[in-house]
């Protein structure tokens, strides 16, 4: 069963342990419910986002209310999924936060040059990381003024 009030957030992210701890964090630490997306590649987002390939057909592809990127993906990398989604006049209202371990200047320059919403670095402590998606997640999900497309 789903929840119709659930807010949908699509993390893109090809380490399986990062998504996971994602999903335990969204899951224990806000306050709302909320629906976790998993795209492994960016292929695989885009394909989400824009209803093709494997969501063509009638497969559930419900549109975001968050996307969480990660920066080093196999298929398509972030910045351009991030350039593509910002590109895209049906995606482009939807906030992007890049999700990285990267805290390269260059990283971080160019993500905000394809506009995104936010750069978070991943903490490399478990407790850290939680705490981080919990307080951005309340943020994002909770405070933030969402504009429905």
């Amino acid at each position: 069963m789903t929840d119709d009030r659930a807010k949908i957030v699509l993390l893109v992210e090809d380490d399986e342990g990062h998504a996971e701890l994602a999903r335990r964090s969204l899951e224990q630490h806000v306050g709302l419910p909320v629906r976790l997306v998993h795209a492994p590649d960016g292929q695989t987002a885009m394909d989400y986002l824009r209803r093709q390939g494997a969501y063509a057909n009638g497969t559930p592809a419900p549109r975001p209310h968050l996307i969480l990127l990660d920066l080093r993906l196999p298929r398509v990398d972030g910045l351009e999924v991030l350039r593509q989604i910002k590109g895209d006049p049906e995606l482009t209202t939807i906030p992007v936060v890049v999700l990285t371990t990267s805290d390269a200047p260059h990283d971080i320059r160019e993500a905000y040059a394809r506009h995104a919403s936010s750069y978070l670095v991943k903490p490399l402590d478990y407790e850290r990381f939680a705490r981080q998606l919990a307080d951005f997640a309340t943020y994002w999900l909770v405070w933030n003024q969402y504009q429905e497309h």
